[in-house]
C-alpha cells in the first residue's frame, strides 16, 4: 500500500512539473551601462502569471541585499496565449515607481517584456538565469 501511494504521489508531482509554463524562472532585467539591474522570479499564480522582484544588483554586478523592493510583486494578471506570446498583465517599474499595462513574449532564453501607458511604451529585453 505505501508503496503504491508513493508511486501515485510520484506521478501526480511529475504532472504538475509537466504543464509548468516556459517563462517560469528567473529573469535578469536588461543591463544598462552604469545601472542597476534585477532578477525576477517568474511563476505561476493560480491561472495567471506572476513576476517578483527576486534579487537586486549594483551597476558592477554586486547583490544589494538591502533593496528596498525584494520580493515585491513586479508582474501580475498575465496570461499566457500560447506561442510564447503573454498578454493582459501589469508590470511595475520600480526606477520610475509606475504601473503599466504589460505584455511579452518569449523565445528561447529572452524575454521581451513591454509595458505602455496610453502611447508611451517601455520595453526590454530579459535574459534567462535559471
Amino acid at each position: 500500500m505505501k508503496k503504491t501511494l508513493l508511486a501515485a504521489a510520484m506521478t501526480l508531482a511529475g504532472t504538475v512539473a509537466a504543464f509548468a509554463d516556459p517563462v517560469e524562472g528567473v529573469w535578469e532585467t536588461e543591463r544598462s551601462a552604469g545601472e542597476d539591474f534585477l532578477h525576477v522570479k517568474i511563476a505561476a499564480c493560480g491561472e495567471e502569471i506572476c513576476g517578483t522582484i527576486h534579487k537586486a544588483f549594483d551597476a558592477d554586478g554586486a547583490a544589494n541585499a538591502g533593496y528596498e523592493h525584494l520580493g515585491k510583486k513586479m508582474i501580475w494578471s498575465m496570461g499566457a496565449d500560447g506561442g510564447g506570446a503573454y498578454s493582459g498583465g501589469k508590470i511595475w517599474a520600480p526606477d520610475v515607481d509606475k504601473t503599466y499595462k504589460s505584455k511579452m513574449s518569449l523565445s528561447g532564453n529572452t524575454l521581451k517584456v513591454k509595458g505602455c501607458v496610453a502611447v508611451i511604451c517601455r520595453s526590454q529585453s530579459w535574459t534567462r538565469v535559471n
